[in-house]
């Protein structure tokens, strides 16, 4: 299992931009599936996207395709989450998650980051 912690959330207008960064523990991290995720309060947990071991795959949402892009870089043990044109409707806590494989369910996922806040005023 690797640890993981978030880091870059913050306050950002409406059409701006933000990135996350997901660092890892251990020696490991290139064995993991790392996916996004976002949580509004009131409401479940949001599949965000993922990108596959190699960095040379991703997936993402239909609510944030085009707009954001996972990336990863598995020698600084990190994943980060560029956020572009970001929408008032973004705002939640963000979380990274490692996976064994490809998924996209939250239970799918074996470990969790401790969160970060987004807000984008309108």
């Amino acid at each position: 299992q690797v640890q993981l912690a978030e880091s870059g959330g913050g306050l950002v207008q409406a059409g701006g931009s933000l990135r996350l960064s997901c660092a890892a523990s251990g020696r490991t991290f290139s064995n993991y599936v790392m996916g996004w995720f976002r949580q509004a309060p009131g409401k479940e947990r949001e599949f965000v996207g993922r990108i596959n071991r190699s960095g040379l795959m991703t997936s993402y949402a239909d609510s944030v395709k085009g707009r954001f892009t996972i990336s990863r870089d598995n020698a600084k043990s990190t994943a980060y989450l560029q956020m572009n044109s970001l929408k008032p409707e973004d705002t939640a806590v963000y979380y990274c998650a490692a996976s064994p494989k490809y998924a996209d369910r939250p239970g799918e996922y074996n470990s969790w980051g401790q969160g970060t806040q987004v807000t984008v005023s309108s």
